[in-house]
Parts: C-alpha cells; sequence; structure tokens
C-alpha cells in the first residue's frame, strides 16, 4: 500500500511541476515591460493550481505574521527542478507588485502607504536644503541593517558627487563585522541600540530615524525608535516593516519594560509629522521567514524610492510629488519584469551553484563597483539562513574596504572571512580552485572592462566553471569579450536612466538570492518550503524554529521546544537547569552547535531518539531523504512525510 500511494504522490507532483512551468513561463520569459498584466495573468494561470493570496484569507495560518507564514506557491520547492525554483521565486517575487485585494492588508502602491512615503520623502528633502547639524540615519539587524549600509553609502555617493555635504549614516546591529558575518545576538538587545544611536547623533539637531524591522520584531531597533519618540524634539522615527501593526512581537524585550508592539502602538499615536510607519504586506516569503529575500527587496524599492525622490526635488529647485514618487516604484517593477525574462539563464546559474555545493566545492561572487556590496551582502546571509559555511558562498569585490566606505574601515585583522578584495581572493582561493567551484563575475559597462578580463583569463586558467552577469546599456558590447571565456553568460540590456545602478543592484539581487537559495535547496537544506537548517543565534530564530518544528511536525509547541532543546543541549532528557534558564542562555549554546533544527524534526517526525536521529542525518544528509528513508521502514507507517505535514500547509 505504501509503495502505491508513494508513486501516485509521486506522479501527482510531476504533474504539478509540469503544469506550475507551463503557466509561469509565458510571464517570467516575456520581456514585456507591462509588469502588471504579467502578474494578472500570473494571477489567473495560478488559480488553477493554488491562489497566490490565499496567505490573505483569515483563515491561513492565523497564528503566524505574514512574514513567518509560509508562502502557498513553494511548499514543495525542495523537490523542484533549477528551473522550476527560478519560476517559483519569480512568482513570489510578483506577489511584492500586486494590487489591493480587498483584504486587511495594504499593499506596496496602497494609498496610505504612498502617501506616508510622500511624507517621509518630504522631510528628506527640507534635510538635504538645510544639511547643517542634521542626519538621517538608517538601521537594521542582519539583511535591514546591510541594506542600510547599502542605501545611505548610495546616497552619500550620490552628494559627494555634486559636491553636497553629506547627510546620511547607517548602524547594523553588531558592528561593521555583521555586514559580512553573523552577528544576530545583538539584535536582542534594545539598551545597545539605544546607545548606539546616541553616540552616532551626537551634537545633531535633527536626526530622521529610519529603523527597519521586516517583522517588527527587532529589539535593538524597537529600543531606537522608542528613544525618539522619547525626544520628539530632535529625533523624527520612520519604521519600515513588512506586517500589519497588530502582528508586531509581543514578546517582552531582554532588559526592557516595552514589546514591540507597545512601541509601534506608541507610534501611531504621533502617526504624521512626528512619527511615521511605512509597513505594507509584500507576502511570505519564497523559503519561511527568509526576509533576506522579498523583505529585503522590498525595503531597497520602498527606501530608495522615497531618498531619490527628494534628491530630485532638492537638487532640481521642485517639490516631491506623488506622480515622481510612483515613476520610482515602477521603475523597480520593471527591473522585476527584465530580470525575470532571463529565467532559463539563472536556472543554468543555479544549477551550476547547486552542484558545486553538493560536491563540496565553493561559490565565489567576484564583483565589480557597486554590485560589489551586493554580492557581499548575499553571501554573508547564507550562514545564518542554511547553516552555510563562509567559505560556501562568498563574496569579494575589486576595491575591497576601500570601495565599502564602511564606519570602521579595513576588518582583514579579524579573520579570512573578512578578507573581501580581489586580491584576496587570489592569493587565498585561487590557488586552490578546480572545476568542482563555481566563479561568477559580476560587473557593469560602467565598470573597467579590460580589468574584468584580466580577472576572467586568471579564472580560466584553473577551472571553466566561469560564469558573467553583465549590466549594459541599449546598443553597448562590451562584454562580448568576455563571453568568449564564460561557461554561461547573463547578459541584462537596460535603457538609460539616472536610477540605472539602483536598477542594475535591485536586479542582481534578485538572480543571486535566486542562486543562493536555490543552489541551497538542491543541497538539501529545505524541508518543504522551510530553511529547516538556520542557526538558532537569538529569540527571533529561536522562536521561528519551534515554530517551524510545529509546522512541520503537527505537534504541540510545547513538545517542540523540548525537542529543541534536547537538540541544542545533545541530551535525551532535559534537566530542571536548561527547561528554567532563558532564550539567551538557550541561543548561546545554540551558535555553538550544528544542525539543531533538523535533528528536532527528525526526533519529532519519526518519534526516535537524539542519536538515532543524529545517525539518519548522517546516512541521509538530505533532510527529507533522511525523513521519507525512516518512514519507509517503518511498518506501521503508511504514509509520507509530504501527507504527514500537508494539514500544515
Amino acid at each position: 500500500m505504501f509503495s502505491v500511494a508513494v508513486c501516485v504522490r509521486a506522479e501527482r507532483e510531476r504533474e504539478q511541476e509540469r503544469q506550475t512551468d507551463r503557466h509561469l513561463k509565458h510571464w517570467t520569459n516575456s520581456s514585456s515591460f507591462d509588469l502588471q498584466h504579467s502578474l494578472t495573468m500570473a494571477k489567473r494561470d495560478f488559480s488553477e493550481i493554488s491562489d497566490t493570496c490565499s496567505w490573505e484569507s483569515p483563515d491561513y495560518e492565523p497564528w503566524f505574521p505574514v512574514s513567518e507564514k509560509s508562502n502557498p506557491l513553494t511548499r514543495d520547492i525542495d523537490k523542484a527542478s533549477p528551473n522550476h525554483i527560478v519560476r517559483l521565486l519569480a512568482a513570489c517575487d510578483a506577489q511584492m507588485f500586486q494590487t489591493d485585494t480587498g483584504t486587511i492588508y495594504q499593499r506596496l502602491f496602497s494609498d496610505s502607504v504612498v502617501r506616508t512615503m510622500l511624507e517621509v520623502a518630504r522631510t528628506v528633502e527640507q534635510i538635504l536644503r538645510d544639511p547643517e547639524d542634521s542626519l538621517i540615519v538608517l538601521s537594521g539587524c542582519g539583511t535591514s541593517g546591510r541594506l542600510a549600509f547599502l542605501i545611505a553609502s548610495r546616497f552619500n555617493r550620490s552628494l559627494r558627487d555634486r559636491q553636497q555635504t553629506t547627510v546620511y549614516s547607517y548602524i547594523i546591529a553588531g558592528g561593521d563585522r555583521a555586514l559580512l558575518t553573523s552577528q544576530e545576538a545583538s539584535e536582542d538587545d534594545p539598551k545597545l541600540g539605544i546607545l548606539t544611536l546616541e553616540k552616532l547623533c551626537e551634537g545633531k539637531r535633527h536626526v530622521l530615524f529610519i529603523g527597519i524591522s521586516c517583522g517588527l520584531s527587532a529589539p535593538f531597533v524597537a529600543g531606537q525608535l522608542d528613544f525618539c519618540l522619547k525626544h520628539p524634539d530632535i529625533y523624527t522615527p520612520v519604521l519600515v516593516g513588512f506586517n500589519p501593526v497588530t502582528q508586531a512581537r509581543e514578546e517582552t524585550m531582554p532588559g526592557y519594560s516595552l514589546t514591540f508592539r507597545e512601541v509601534v502602538q506608541r507610534m501611531e499615536e504621533q502617526r504624521g509629522q512626528r512619527a511615521f510607519i511605512i509597513n505594507p504586506a509584500v507576502g511570505p516569503e519564497a523559503i519561511s521567514g527568509s526576509s533576506r529575500m522579498k523583505g529585503g527587496s522590498a525595503t531597497k524599492i520602498l527606501l530608495e524610492s522615497v531618498l531619490a525622490a527628494a534628491h530630485t526635488a532638492a537638487f532640481t529647485n521642485t517639490h516631491v510629488t506623488r506622480r515622481v514618487l510612483l515613476d520610482m516604484m515602477r521603475g523597480y517593477e520593471r527591473v522585476y519584469s527584465v530580470t525575470y525574462s532571463h529565467s532559463d539563464q539563472i536556472a543554468t546559474l543555479l544549477q551550476t551553484a547547486g552542484l558545486s555545493l553538493q560536491c563540496g566545492g565553493r561559490v565565489c561572487y567576484l564583483s565589480w563597483g557597486s554590485l560589489g556590496l551586493v554580492g557581499l551582502i548575499d553571501a554573508s546571509e547564507c550562514i545564518p539562513t542554511f547553516g552555510a559555511d563562509y567559505e560556501d558562498i562568498r563574496g569579494f569585490t575589486s576595491g575591497g574596504y576601500q570601495d565599502m566606505d564602511n564606519i570602521e574601515g579595513d576588518l582583514t585583522s579579524l579573520g579570512s572571512q573578512f578578507c573581501v578584495a580581489h586580491e584576496d581572493f587570489v592569493s587565498l582561493v585561487l590557488p586552490t580552485l578546480s572545476d568542482r567551484d563555481t566563479v561568477l563575475l559580476l560587473y557593469t559597462c560602467h565598470d573597467d572592462v579590460g580589468e574584468v578580463e584580466k580577472m576572467a583569463h586568471r579564472v580560466r586558467e584553473k577551472t571553466s566553471n566561469l560564469h558573467s552577469l553583465y549590466h549594459g546599456l541599449e546598443g553597448d558590447s562590451a562584454a562580448d569579450s568576455i563571453a568568449l571565456l564564460c561557461s554561461s553568460v547573463l547578459n541584462i540590456t537596460w535603457p538609460s536612466s539616472s536610477t540605472v545602478h539602483m536598477q542594475w543592484e535591485l536586479s542582481s539581487k534578485l538572480v543571486l538570492n535566486a542562486v543562493s537559495t536555490g543552489s541551497h535547496v538542491l543541497k538539501g537544506k529545505i524541508y518543504r518550503n522551510h530553511m529547516v537548517d538556520l542557526q538558532v543565534t537569538n529569540s527571533k530564530l529561536y522562536h521561528r524554529a519551534i515554530h517551524i518544528l510545529q509546522k512541520l511536525s503537527d505537534v504541540s509547541l510545547t513538545q517542540c521546544e523540548e525537542a529543541l532543546l534536547k537538540a541544542i543541549y545533545n541530551v535525551e532528557q532535559l534537566p530542571e537547569d536548561i527547561t528554567s534558564a532563558g532564550v539567551t542562555t538557550h541561543t548561546l549554546t545554540a551558535s555553538r552547535r550544528k544542525r539543531v533544527v533538523p535533528l528536532a524534526l527528525v526526533c519529532l517526525l519519526i518519534g526516535c531518539s537524539l542519536s538515532e536521529a543524529e545517525s539518519r542525518l548522517e546516512s541521509h544528509p538530505v533532510v527529507r531523504d533522511a525523513v521519507e528513508a525512516c518512514l519507509t521502514s517503518s511498518q506501521h507507517l503508511t504514509s509520507s512525510p509530504g501527507d504527514q505535514t500537508s494539514t500544515n500547509q
């Protein structure tokens, strides 16, 4: 009976994949700039297999905020082919741009969202016109902090190019080392956030503070927002996130008397001139909770649209208008459409990177110009998201720290994972490079193509597994000679515009997110559409891990937390000193352990001991394979884990 059920289900899943591919292909492979038409077609086509907006139903995983829900489109992404993975990611990213659907959720282009963005842009414009003793601070944790750095750096360069006073700065929880490595324990410290903000803004008379927390959950940022509310004579706080305010975290912050939700409620009371909240819903992530993807992209779209509109007004002696702001945002819509019109080439990169990771090889991004930061950010996020080693996917930028222009300067003395220049690649990686490694060149027509070609020749001497992502303007052919050296080429052509550099960055982010996520899917780091090998290094990830276990096992949260603690402490029974300890103690111990969530999941699904789960994972490194192998050998079970977990989706 079991074998028949497996065969029937496998054929059903294959047919679903074929059907999804057919529905997606005609709109993701279109080069048309009419994205709204593509979105309409996508929604209609998906209705045959799954409603793309079903996550908006109040009955769909009601106990999770939007940013932590599982996306119904990707529930079997862990079994998808490379081409299918890219198409599923495209479908999920399309949800960012969908219009209002009449539910409780406001969207990216909702009037209330655009109106608030307009008000913030006008505040930025005022600072640009009178920058003396003023500062615009962007702050966040993890991906949000890295994007704060990227955006602040981008707009300071724009001001320097105009010979204007720079007014932007950034804060990332954990300091500059968090730009490249996981420092997520700092996210839980609201007082540290306040102290960092106070120090940075000392002596300023007007500070526009933009706190980014995709899930409205980071205590580090909440503390800063609360501090701003207490000092309205100097600080104007802006919160950017992608959950409704009613879904902000209710857990009391460590060493603080408030919850994130209480801080947000205080901001709502002063909403308007003294506090702003920009929080459209962009839909669940393709990989549940992985806000480095849509959350990061939407952050970039929102903030760069606001800041670019303000710069345009301030330096053309005009004023920020709704039309200018919407034009900026529509430009990013076109970026999405143009990028995913190259789905087949993206799938080729994804498959190549996946094969490298599967055979113990490395993936290296060699980038030039502003794309260097995009490559560094994507590589750094793989460590906490997938439990990856820092050498699995690495980024290197042509100018190293000189081009990065980060506050703390050169960090190479902290260890090899902080070596990010091309010279570091040549000395640390190139000598041992082989065909099992994947190297991806990222550059644009504004970079020194001769320098790119020289590096391509050096890499080519070691491996044929060389690929390129090139952004050019209409009519240029600068990349032709480099293309001859590469196994695959992704050339994207753009019309010239004042914001083309930022569009190149977003396009590269979409491609690299697909490559790094998809390659880890192929490596077996995903179970259904959940990142089950995440590092449990702070309270957000601790609670996320418990909820992932609950969704996949369909047992109580208490049982899931017990299984997680057993895996963290490597014990079969939990003594009182563990059960009575706080989350901070648990996450500190978990930071020194690997694969704690997969271990706990196997224990829960199979009902086995921790030692047996470890044995199963050693023989089947792919979590889904380990579970299915156990269930197949278990005589009393006649269904697969796909059936066992489907009630949770």
